[in-house]
């Protein structure tokens, strides 16, 4: 079944290559959609995909790469729209 989540990650997630390993990591899953950091430190990302494969790139969100430091996940589902061709970096 697929699926789409809209997940805000706090903490120390800048700087630390978190948003390249998590699109390595999507990648590899299949999952589609996109990654920025935000303003206030902290990383916003929509993922598209396989339930299985979200479930997997969110337990990799819950750490991230080392060096990072995750105090809070904001995770919501929302509706599936197919609305991406693969996973890239915003800036």
């Amino acid at each position: 079944m697929k699926t789409r989540t809209h997940v805000y990650i706090s903490g120390h997630v800048q700087g630390v290559f978190f948003r390249y390993e998590t699109k390595r990591n999507a990648e590899s899953l299949g999952i589609r959609g996109w990654i920025r950091n935000l303003p206030d430190g902290s990383v916003e990302c929509v993922f598209e995909g396989e339930k299985e494969n979200i479930e997997k790139i969110l337990e990799f969100c819950k750490h991230g790469p080392p060096g990072a430091n995750v105090t809070d996940i904001k995770i919501n589902l929302e509706n599936y729209r197919d609305e991406f061709d693969n996973f890239h970096i915003r800036y």
